[in-house]
């Protein structure tokens, strides 16, 4: 298993991986509702700079040569900037300059936006291993409160959270869902 940061070239499977993490979210934030449609926005998000489903903003696992997994995350304070091209881009799809983003991350959160670790390897531990490793990138950089959203309908993921020390602080609303989220006080290690 090795963990590394996402390149351009992991655009077409990373698409995919999105897409089954955030489901009607990802109809959201591309306007499109057929599935190849879909996918092709995801992955010209993925390739772009400067958005929120941005490879700058990735880390991947790879388990025997192939993409396992994946995690999008960033700080809070920089969210309504990474969704500002996407907004921009629904407002000239949709004709509509009220298209605004639905708000997921708190401000003073590192955010966790996106896990998913693809069928054939869950129970391998790629996914906790994707979640410590963005932990510990938080702290690097200094950030002591981690965050994510779960929906109800995903109690695997739910539980995998609790186990990982999560908390559940809130209802929020998103794309028309409700998902709990979830927040962990991130502490510092004594060497």
């Amino acid at each position: 298993m090795n963990i590394r940061k996402a390149t351009v070239e992991d655009a077409e499977k990373a698409a995919i991986l999105i897409r089954l993490a955030i489901k009607e979210i990802a109809e959201a934030l591309t306007g499109e509702t057929k599935e190849d449609r879909i996918l092709a926005a995801l992955g010209d998000l993925f390739r772009s700079s400067g958005n929120r489903m941005s490879f700058e903003n990735t880390m991947v696992c790879e388990h025997d040569g192939q993409m396992a997994g994946l995690i999008i995350a960033y700080h809070g304070k920089d969210a309504e900037a990474l969704d500002e091209p996407i907004a921009e881009r629904l407002r000239r799809k949709m004709k509509d300059s009220s298209i605004k983003i639905d708000k997921e991350a708190e401000i003073e959160d590192f955010y966790l936006d996106t896990i998913c670790v693809d069928s054939q390897y869950r129970g391998k531990g790629i996914g906790t291993s994707l979640i410590h490793h963005m932990e510990d990138l938080a702290m690097e950089r200094g950030y002591h409160r981690i965050s994510l959203i779960v929906e109800d309908v995903n109690p695997d993921a739910g539980r995998l959270y609790v186990r990982l020390g999560y908390k559940k602080t809130k209802m929020i609303t998103v794309s028309g869902g409700e998902f709990a989220y979830m927040v962990k006080e991130l502490k510092k290690t004594s060497v």
